[in-house]
């Protein structure tokens, strides 16, 4: 039940009610409608902007439609006061039983109060992470593997069918590097001195295993074969493991995707009628989306690849790209371009009604082109949506944290993890807009205080299982069930501090429906600072004023009441914890 909906139904009930006309004689748009929380809870439950947004177009003064609205907003059983502020903002406020039906209904649905089931889902796809199997996971992959693992989460309680996807990049010229690393790790296993990595081949220790796997497999015959030869089969066996192990880091993160998409096998030929990039190439020149042209050297620097000659070109440009783009080399092969559109037409062929790509911020310029892609393959029929993650700056007491030795150049995500865990990790990344830089330090992440976000959060959770423990303790012989706490007289529930953290409670519905629009996971996380802060607030009222404590053992009523209320405030943050891929603690130790 999202009450800010639900109410904006009852408004503009009302305004139908009027019967209003502007000077064409039509009835005004409702669209622009909406019922939300006032910014001060001082000036009511809620505000609507419905004045403001149709005075214009019916040709009258924003107060004189609200005090005609207000009069008919007052025939409703459930709203107790409005007022018309300023220019002609309403605020409206509401019975105690508004806030009633809503705890009874956090109760009722559980874990499910705020998610959306639909009969008839929508297919949505979500591609995050998609590093290069060259090596282990980073900490540049981190924030998209947690943002994009999180906005999976939201979309899926917010109703639709959400597959998670990883594609793997083994189809360009660092797959051939890697091999070559893999073998050099291969004649080190066999007894070699190799000395120093060459430059330009990838030094990191993870490789080690690598060649002794190869090494037991085939002995020393791979030695003395010709690159043509062992190349293959290293680059098969080292994807391979190179991909356990980004499964691995991944897991520890608690990210686990649903379908593994190889970049080679839109490259290979299924049959002799060619590649899925050959078919993908056949369709766009049918439909006239392909001609052979030539194109102005991009602005700025020019890159070393670019070729002043006639190429086979996809029109970019008819569907919002700032160029055409090459789908072919001067060598024939195919650009990474064409593995890209030949890849979003296997999504949209699967079913996908969105495709969203989580991508690093280095990737800036990749958005236009995958838009325009997807409006000409599907013809507007599958949406691409594509977020950005900025970089994230590893800090210990405000200095920065040293690169690691285990990959050669790079912190890797498992150090992070293995320190300070997955939960603080996670969390941190998503208590901040996804395209804003993040400083992330190890130290006060794992702070136990109200300063640290992540332990306000679950120690709120925490909190609240311990006073549920107490209660069935001190009520021994009370059912403390859900059934029993759903149909608690929530009347006695009347202190400001109650009423705040019911109110927020209600937001929830409306917070999920607004992030999942927005593909935002951020929100989750603010959401449940605040909802945290709410509980601990009036946490520490009841610690001055007794009167307040949530048990009182000479009031079971009220006792039950207020135990409702603890369980309720429970199951919204475990419910939006599990978004995140946050535990929920019953106990903090």
């Amino acid at each position: 039940m999202n009450i800010f909906a639900e109410f904006t139904r009852r408004v503009k009930k009302c305004l139908e009610a009027l019967e209003l006309e502007g000077p064409d004689g039509n009835a005004p748009d409702l669209s622009r409608v909406v019922v939300e929380a006032p910014r001060d809870p001082a000036h009511g439950d809620f505000a609507t902007n419905a004045a403001m947004v149709l005075a214009k177009p019916l040709g009258m003064k924003p107060r004189d439609l609200a005090e005609r609205l207000v009069v008919e907003l007052s025939k409703d059983p459930e709203i107790t006061e409005t007022t018309v502020a300023g220019p002609g903002f309403i605020n409206l406020r509401v019975a105690q039983s508004v806030w009633q039906k809503i705890l009874g209904r956090i109760l009722a649905e559980g874990l499910g109060y705020g998610g959306t089931k639909t009969a008839d889902p929508s297919k949505v796809n979500v591609e995050y992470v998609s590093a290069n199997p060259t090596g282990p996971m980073h900490v540049g992959h981190i924030r998209g593997a947690v943002v994009g693992d999180a906005l999976a989460n939201l979309l899926e309680f917010a109703g639709n069918e959400v597959v998670k996807e990883y594609y793997i990049n083994d189809a360009g010229s660092q797959i051939d590097t890697l091999a070559r690393s893999a073998f050099l790790r291969y004649r080190e296993a066999l007894g070699e001195d190799i000395g120093e990595i060459p430059a330009g081949l990838y030094p990191g220790d993870y490789l080690v295993p690598v060649g002794v796997a190869l090494k037991d497999e085939f002995g020393s015959d791979l030695r003395d074969q010709d690159e043509a030869d062992w190349l293959p089969k290293v680059k098969e066996r080292a994807i391979s493991a190179m991909l356990e192990l980004i499964r691995s880091d991944l897991a520890a993160l608690g990210v686990e995707h649903e379908v593994f998409f190889s970049e080679r096998s839109l490259h290979e030929r299924s049959d002799s009628n060619g590649s899925k990039i050959d078919h993908m190439l056949d369709g766009l020149r049918a439909k006239g989306l392909v001609y052979e042209g030539t194109l102005p050297p991009p602005k700025g620097q020019v890159p070393e690849d670019w070729e002043d000659r006639e190429q086979t070109l996809f029109r970019a440009s008819d569907y919002g790209d700032d160029t055409d783009r090459a789908l072919k080399k001067s060598d024939g092969s195919y650009t990474y371009f064409a593995a890209d559109v030949a890849y979003f037409e296997d999504k949209f062929k699967r079913g996908f009604k969105e495709a969203i790509y989580v991508l690093g911020a280095d990737h800036g310029g990749y958005a236009k082109r995958l838009q325009a892609v997807g409006k000409a393959v599907s013809g507007g029929d599958t949406e691409v949506i594509v977020r950005f993650c900025q970089l994230v700056k590893l800090m210990r007491d405000g200095a920065p944290v040293k690169m690691s030795k285990r990959s050669g150049d790079f912190i890797t995500l498992r150090e992070v993890v293995d320190e300070v865990g997955s939960d603080p990790v996670r969390f941190m990344m998503l208590f901040r807009k996804n395209d804003a830089p993040l400083d992330f330090d190890f130290k006060k992440v794992t702070e136990q205080s109200k300063d640290n976000p992540v332990f306000y959060v679950q120690y709120g959770h925490a909190r609240c299982c311990s006073v549920l423990r107490q209660a069935a303790e001190e009520l021994s012989g009370q059912d403390l069930g859900d059934s029993v706490l759903a149909s608690a007289d929530y009347s006695l529930l009347d202190d400001t501090g109650e009423l705040e953290l019911i109110g927020k409670m209600a937001e929830w519905p409306k917070v999920v429906e607004a992030a999942a629009d927005t593909h935002e996971p951020h929100r989750i996380a603010f959401y449940l600072h605040e909802l945290a802060s709410s509980l601990h607030g009036h946490w520490n009222r009841g610690k001055e004023l007794p009167h307040l404590r949530f048990i009182d053992s000479s009031n079971t009523k009220l006792t039950v009441a207020r135990v409702a209320l603890v369980r309720a405030v429970s199951l919204v943050l475990s419910s939006g914890l599990a978004i995140l891929g946050v535990q929920a603690p019953e106990e903090m130790r």
